[in-house]
């Protein structure tokens, strides 16, 4: 699943086994899916805010922008408490940015669309654990650098300690059958496209004179490749070169800039092409497997 090769087809049927082929129960996980989703996708609400201006995550309690006024806990309840406020502070009635309630719906929704993705194609259920972590980090890498041009470290660098603690406790995941080979395999996907990246900005300054890559763009590869494999950082990182260089071209047509001086964020195309690989990866993969088999 997150390798070159193809993985024994095991027999997974923890869905059933869950009862999940049962319309009640598969309503009831998928609500509950959503649910913990919204609630991750607060906190990301919370780095997205607050790392780029180097606060802290965890010690300062949750408050009005606007204001300053602390927020009640019912006030902060993920995605309802913006339906019932009409998206504002209620004590000052600032209006908050759309961002919050964008983001939680967001992460809820791709949440209960891993559950029913990863249960459908019978995928081992370890896969969701890397799938959800791999969202939480392209959501809020995505929003960060979209705004500030930056990939702050204090989201890489998580995410990549949870991609290499999910590995080495859930090798199977990674087609592996003890904890140090999952471990292995985490970490050579993400350092050799990182490792690929990192020489490629550095050769790229010294030849442009300026910046083509920044050191956020490598470390957040190379944590895509520790969640999903090598091959899904290689496809993000392919998405994300083409993807990005339509809309540079385009961007630099509609403003009729020189190319030279037409800069985009690279980290939502990569945060896009991951994303895509969660859900059409192993797609991907059997159709690039039938393809050499037919060439042979």
């Amino acid at each position: 699943m997150f390798w070159f090769e193809e993985l024994p087809k095991f027999a997974y049927d923890w869905w059933t086994r869950l009862g999940l082929n049962y319309p009640a129960v598969w309503s009831f996980a998928v609500f509950s899916a959503f649910a913990y989703g919204a609630c991750l996708g607060s906190f990301i609400n919370v780095c997205i805010w607050r790392m780029p201006r180097g606060e802290s995550v965890v010690n300062a309690p949750s408050h009005c922008t606007k204001c300053g006024a602390h927020i009640k806990w019912y006030d902060n309840l993920p995605v309802v408490s913006f339906l019932v406020l009409r998206g504002r502070c209620r004590v000052c009635r600032e209006p908050y940015s759309p961002r919050y309630f964008i983001v939680e719906v967001l992460t809820g929704a791709l949440f209960a669309a891993i559950l029913v993705k990863t249960g459908l194609t019978r995928q081992e259920p370890g896969a969701i654990y890397f799938y959800c972590v791999l969202t939480l980090l392209a959501i809020g890498a995505a929003w960060i650098d979209a705004e500030w041009r930056i990939i702050p470290d204090k989201l890489n660098y998580p995410a990549m300690i949870l991609a290499l603690a999910g590995a080495l406790a859930m090798p199977q995941a990674w087609g592996c059958a003890h904890w140090w080979q999952g471990g292995v395999r985490s970490l050579l996907s993400g350092m050799l496209p990182g490792a690929g990246l990192w020489i490629f900005a550095v050769l790229g300054k010294k030849l442009c004179g300026r910046e083509v890559l920044g050191r956020g763009d490598v470390k957040f590869v190379v944590a895509i490749g520790m969640l999903s494999g090598l091959p899904g950082a290689l496809f993000s990182v392919t998405f994300g070169s083409l993807a990005g260089s339509l809309c540079g071209l385009a961007r630099c047509a509609v403003r009729r800039e020189p190319a030279a001086r037409c800069t985009i964020p690279f980290g939502p195309f990569l945060a896009a092409g991951a994303m895509v690989w969660v859900f059409a990866g192993d797609w991907l993969l059997q159709m690039a497997g039938a393809l050499q088999r037919h060439g042979g």
